[in-house]
């Protein structure tokens, strides 16, 4: 286990010139068992689409992994880690775990995926309704202590809650945090963490992501400006940690290398206003907000079965099912949206990811 939370160098480096890291979803048969084959399968696809990180054990890989019953919390953060292993990139390379629960659960966790040899937890603030914000934070240093801590700003509509700005301008001052996905679909919201890191003097310490699939491209070209120091700081939001990006993977990391083509221009052209939309419709397809969300997950899995990284849209909880429509929506983003599918990458290499 690490014995002070702290990225590596070049993984640091890394992490703020901006990553695609995908949000790994859980892959099971038809009995609603892990499927270890395609599970492995999905590790091997994102390493080979040229992601710089994955995130497992989080939302899209399903909170009821935690449950006794199930207990597959280890098992899939285990496979995962040995993929990468097994990859010998010689690039920097950002394995995150999920982490949740009260503190002592989070600990735990922490503590596994330390272990592990996990670099950063993606820590959730949700389902911690009874908390303050300032034991929130007392939390957040525990965890800290143990890893490196990524710092997830998650949407009510899915179990998260708002957060202060002052909650913000204190998390950034906590050594060790050092990231924030930012992920409450809200642009008022999303000003607030941004705004608090630059106020904090640990601003340069801090990489932000996107975890908003409403406005992914907006975010990743946009420069915020704020005064603080008696000075204008501009910081970027540098990547995304998504569950967008676990699907049409390879198609990410080509949008995220043109945006940093783009950042360098004085003006930026329409198209890019375009692009944005395209992508925020298409998550639309995959997410279900029509349906409060519903089917989000079943969403990505339709869309990894099609191209046979999975056997099906099961999930462990039976009620969470495609929505009414929601394949058709599928459909139709295929259809009018051609360019942001990676099918043609994935039939190349399908066969050796499965073996």
């Amino acid at each position: 286990m690490r014995a002070h939370s702290s990225l590596s160098p070049e993984q640091s480096r890394a992490l703020h010139e901006g990553l695609v890291i995908p949000a790994h979803p859980l892959a099971l048969d038809a009995n609603r068992q892990l499927d270890i084959r395609h599970q492995r399968a999905l590790t091997r696809y994102y390493l080979a689409a040229g992601a710089g990180g994955i995130a497992v054990g989080v939302h899209s890989t399903q909170f009821e992994i935690r449950d006794p019953r199930i207990n597959l919390y280890e098992r899939v953060l285990r496979l995962a880690a040995e993929e990468v292993e097994r990859a010998r990139l010689r690039r920097p390379f950002i394995q995150v775990a999920g982490i949740c629960g009260p503190a002592e659960q989070a600990i735990r966790e922490a503590k596994l995926a330390a272990g592990l040899g996990y670099d950063a937890g993606l820590l959730s603030m949700g389902g911690l309704h009874g908390l303050t914000e300032w034991e929130l934070l007392d939390r957040t240093e525990r965890i800290a202590a143990i890893l490196p801590v990524f710092g997830f700003y998650l949407q009510p509509s899915v179990g998260g809650r708002v957060l202060s700005y002052a909650f913000w301008r204190a998390f950034a001052d906590i050594p060790g945090v050092v990231a924030i996905k930012m992920a409450p679909f809200n642009r008022y919201q999303t000003i607030d963490v941004v705004r608090a890191v630059c106020a904090s003097g640990r601003r340069d310490d801090i990489a932000l992501y996107t975890g908003n699939d409403d406005n992914i491209v907006n975010d990743l070209l946009t420069a915020y400006r704020f005064q603080a120091d008696g000075r204008t700081i501009e910081k970027r939001i540098a990547g995304g940690l998504l569950g967008h990006w676990a699907v049409w993977t390879r198609k990410a990391v080509e949008l995220l290398e043109a945006v940093k083509q783009a950042r360098q221009e004085e003006r930026l052209p329409q198209e890019w206003l375009t692009r944005g939309i395209d992508v925020t419709d298409a998550n639309a397809a995959f997410f279900d907000p029509s349906h409060g969300f519903a089917g989000c997950i079943p969403g990505i899995h339709e869309v990894l079965r099609r191209q046979g990284l999975m056997q099906g849209t099961w999930c462990l909880n039976p009620s969470e099912q495609l929505s009414p429509g929601q394949a058709e929506e599928i459909d139709r983003v295929y259809r009018d949206y051609p360019h942001l599918n990676d099918d043609a990458f994935v039939r190349e290499h399908l066969a050796a990811w499965l073996a």
